[in-house]
């Protein structure tokens, strides 16, 4: 029998609710073959508040580890996540244009401090000009969405759809801006839109804390079912359920952190 192979480009999150661990977990779940590329590990001291140390991996180890999988393997879809240098963007984006591939996901990560300052700009720069363009879908939440539409921050669906269009045009094929709990509307709703039409997946809003890597869950997620053969609309819709669900029955880690569980759609449906 065969299995759907997805790759995740992504940090290592120590903790083990986001990053490529979240996304390793999703893949199994969505029952597709998943593989790695790291690009940094992040650690947290839980002796400072669970202070996040960012420790990059060199880039000739980000190259050899992509020459393994694409070269050595094959890849029916891909996602990226933490992406933590123009470098690094330029590198991935190099890689993937020249191998010609194709089910993109491009989960546009942006460590940032405070609510409107991204702790790097240049690399939100570099992914609004080389990554982003080449992606199928690319999965913002709203400050990110602000970010690479260059404007103020969404608070609306309107604002929403705006952010949407600006970001269509570098090229990518679909975006979906993910509003979630923080948008000013009555449900959790997530917008997609690909040139010509907007669509709304919405859900109940879940009162919860536990949300740690629920973007990096959703994107790989998408990735999942994009490897499988689903088209996107489908992907997304299916994506939107297991996040929900994951989040619904997310759970406290330690004093500092609590993750979505991943195996709550086939646990709870």
């Amino acid at each position: 029998m065969s299995i759907a192979k997805a790759l995740t480009i992504a940090g290592s999150d120590t903790s083990g609710g986001a990053g490529i661990q979240a996304d390793l977990k999703t893949f199994q779940e969505r029952d597709v073959y998943g593989m790695t590329v790291l690009t940094t590990i992040v650690t947290m001291d839980p002796n400072n508040q669970w202070h996040h140390g960012v420790h990059p991996v060199a880039l000739p180890t980000v190259e050899a580890q992509l020459q393994t999988v694409l070269d050595g393997i094959g890849v029916d879809a891909l996602k990226t996540g933490m992406l933590g240098s123009v470098e690094l963007i330029e590198l991935i984006t190099h890689t993937l244009k020249g191998k010609g591939l194709q089910r993109i996901v491009v989960d546009p990560v942006m460590v940032c401090k405070g609510n409107d300052e991204a702790l790097h700009p240049e690399s939100t720069v570099a992914l609004r000009e080389l990554l982003v363009p080449i992606a199928d879908v690319v999965t913002p939440n709203l400050f990110e969405a602000a970010q690479l539409a260059n404007r103020l921050p969404i608070q609306t669906l309107e604002d929403m759809k705006e952010a949407a269009q600006i970001i269509h045009a570098t090229g990518v094929k679909y975006v979906l801006i993910k509003g979630g709990a923080k948008l000013n509307h009555p449900q959790a709703v997530d917008l997609l839109y690909d040139g010509k039409a907007f669509e709304l997946y919405e859900s109940d809003k879940i009162s919860t804390t536990y949300t740690h890597g629920a973007g990096c869950t959703y994107s790989a997620a998408i990735a999942a079912e994009l490897a499988k053969g689903a088209d996107v609309k489908e992907a997304v819709g299916t994506a939107k359920r297991f996040i929900s669900a994951a989040i619904r029955h997310g759970f406290p880690l330690n004093g500092f952190v609590g993750p979505t569980r991943h195996s709550a759609l086939r646990q709870f449906g």
